[in-house]
């Protein structure tokens, strides 16, 4: 699936994170082990700087964990 600029260009209005932004992120998370904590930690602070919501610690460590125990629930807002 292509996503086009239009698309980029509606999340960054709504986000004010670039394309180029978006797409480093998900090159790196196409290329990184998802079961890598430090992988996982680089992962979490660049979203949380990205949109600038600061994510505890102890979040951070059970949103590790639930990834790497593969207890991700298909609904994320289940997760929390």
């Amino acid at each position: 699936m292509e996503l086009g600029d239009a698309f980029f260009k509606k999340v960054e209005k709504k986000t004010k994170v670039d394309k180029g932004t978006i797409l480093s992120l998900a090159n790196k998370l196409q290329q990184g082990n998802m079961k890598d904590e430090k992988t996982l930690r680089e992962v979490i602070q660049s979203l949380s700087a990205l949109t600038g919501k600061t994510v505890s610690k102890e979040r951070e460590d059970k949103i590790i964990k639930t990834i790497v125990n593969d207890e991700v629930p298909n609904n994320v807002e289940n997760m929390f």
